[in-house]
């Protein structure tokens, strides 16, 4: 993870209980992780910090921009995005699939 996101600190302070991926195509780990997979976070350059198991997946497809506001709505603050960027997600994030798990 991008160290100046703060998502590790996020995810060890609860304020990120969700990890999402968002993709063009259905890369991995589309209709590969599901419930009780162990995850490994860490931040780019630095040694494994975080072990998560995989409570629960969820995954979207053909999103358009009122999909996408309105998975940004309900799963933003889970997913450590600040309710002031949620906007800024909305229009880079359209024409993508979406992986979430929950640990």
């Amino acid at each position: 993870m991008k160290k100046s996101w703060g998502l590790t600190e996020k995810i060890l302070d609860g304020r990120k209980k969700i990890e999402s991926r968002w993709y063009l195509n259905k890369y991995r780990p589309w209709n590969v992780i599901k419930t009780g997979d162990t995850v490994y976070f860490k931040n780019s350059g630095e040694p494994v910090k975080i072990k998560a198991g995989v409570a629960k997946v969820l995954q979207f497809q053909g999103l358009n921009p009122a999909k996408v506001k309105n998975i940004l709505n309900k799963y933003a603050a889970a997913d450590g995005i600040e309710k002031s960027k949620v906007s800024d997600f909305t229009n880079y994030l359209k024409p993508k699939t979406i992986v979430f798990w929950y640990f």
